[in-house]
C-alpha cells in the first residue's frame, strides 16, 4: 500500500457503470417479477452495497476507507441489456473509484448468477450471456 498519511481527507465521490446482455425471455421474467431466485434488481443492488463494503478485503492494496454514501441504480435498457450504475462517497484520504467498480460488477455478478438458469443453451452453455463496458464515469475531489 502507498502511504496516504500525508494527504488531508476530501469528499470524495466515484460513479462507475456496466452493463449485462441476456436473452429477451430472461427479462421478461425479470420484468414480470418471474424468476425463481425471487426480485432480480433489488438482490442485485444488495448485493452491490455489500461488495462496496467488502472491497479493501477483495482488492488487497485498497485502503480500507469510510463509506457514507453508496447509490446503486439498475435499469432495463432494452429486450436484452441491463445497466448497472453505482455511486459512491466518502470524506477520506484517497478516492473511492474502486469501491464504485466493485459495486458495478457484483450488481452484474448477481444478476447473472440469479437468472443463470434461464441464460443456459441446450448445451448449459452462456452463448449470448455477457457483462461488458464496466468502467469509471465520473471521479470528484472537492478540496473544501
Amino acid at each position: 500500500m502507498i502511504d496516504i498519511s500525508n494527504k488531508k481527507p476530501v469528499t470524495r465521490i466515484a460513479k462507475a457503470s456496466g452493463k449485462i446482455i441476456l436473452k429477451p425471455s430472461t427479462i421478461e421474467r425479470i420484468k414480470t417479477n418471474t424468476v425463481e431466485k425471487g426480485d432480480v434488481l433489488t438482490i442485485s443492488r444488495i448485493a452491490a452495497i455489500n461488495g462496496v463494503k467488502k472491497v479493501p478485503d477483495l482488492i488487497p492494496l485498497c485502503h480500507p476507507i469510510p463509506i457514507h454514501k453508496v447509490s446503486v441504480d439498475l435499469k432495463i435498457i432494452d429486450d436484452t441489456t441491463i445497466e448497472a450504475t453505482c455511486s459512491v462517497k466518502t470524506e477520506a484520504k484517497t478516492g473511492v473509484e474502486m469501491e464504485a467498480l466493485t459495486g458495478v460488477s457484483f450488481a452484474l455478478l448477481n444478476v447473472w448468477d440469479v437468472v443463470k438458469m434461464y441464460e443456459k443453451d441446450e448445451d448449459g452453455q452462456y452463448r449470448k450471456t455477457r457483462i461488458e463496458n464496466i468502467k469509471v464515469d465520473e471521479k470528484i475531489k472537492k478540496n473544501e
